[in-house]
């Protein structure tokens, strides 16, 4: 039985059940950004190349991988999976010394747990730094992890966020990509979500996301609620005719 929103109750208007919300984790979840720039930075000029601010904001939400080609083509004579374990360890480190949360972040992971919605963290960054964070939340905040280095292709391409669809299919029989949302920060972040089919809601921090028709978009996770990721679902409720 669809959830009634007390805001909608006037206009009879039903608002359906969210199946679960899939988040990301570097810039949406963590504020992780700069210690990934930093970590570049700091590989690229070991082997006498530069680096820049500009340069890493280029490569936010990307797949391990793509970053790793570029930070060759800057001059780090390394192969790419050795160019990617040095900088998750590098991040990783960072990590352990403190966690940067985004704003409102475990606010609403909190409120997701306490109504037993499930949750699921999408990233590109590898098991290792996702379990870092991931330990340092209430147990249960998240129920299953999708890692950079569990997927063959990453963002933007739909397999990581088909990948925890297909958990939660096996979870919950009948699953429908119409009442999960995706939360991301970053142009292929979305276009992965997207891709999939899952309601994205594009939060743009270090880098923009260009607005697109029928896309939400919000300023920031701070002072949202359950209440406010349901709305997320009424233009696919009311299509599909709930």
């Amino acid at each position: 039985m669809p959830a009634l929103d007390p805001s909608a109750a006037a206009s009879g208007a039903l608002q359906p059940d969210l199946q679960a919300v899939f988040w990301d984790m570097d810039g949406t979840l963590v504020d992780t950004e700069p210690y990934w720039i930093e970590a570049e930075s700091e590989l690229v000029a070991s082997y006498g190349g530069v680096w820049s601010d500009e340069l890493g904001l280029k490569l936010v939400g990307n797949a391990l991988e793509t970053s790793a080609a570029v930070l060759q083509q800057a001059g780090v004579d390394l192969g790419i999976r050795d160019i990617i374990d040095q900088l998750i360890d590098a991040v990783t480190e960072r990590v352990r010394q403190s966690i940067p949360w985004r704003p409102g972040a475990r606010e609403l992971l909190a409120e997701l747990l306490e109504a037993r919605i499930p949750t699921v963290l999408v990233t590109m960054s590898e098991t290792k730094l996702a379990a870092e964070v991931v330990r340092a939340l209430p147990e249960g905040s998240f129920q299953y992890l999708v890692t950079g280095d569990m997927v063959g292709q990453g963002k933007p391409h739909p397999e990581p966020y088909q990948r925890a669809f297909d958990w939660l299919s096996g979870q919950q029989p009948g699953a429908d990509k119409r009442y999960v949302v995706a939360l991301e920060d970053s142009v292929p972040g979305v276009a992965s979500a997207e891709a999939a089919g899952l309601v994205t809601v594009a939060i743009p921090h270090v880098v923009p996301v260009p607005p697109a028709p029928g896309r939400p978009q919000w300023d920031s996770l701070a002072g949202k609620g359950l209440m406010d990721v349901e709305r997320l679902l009424l233009p696919a409720s009311q299509e599909a005719g709930v």
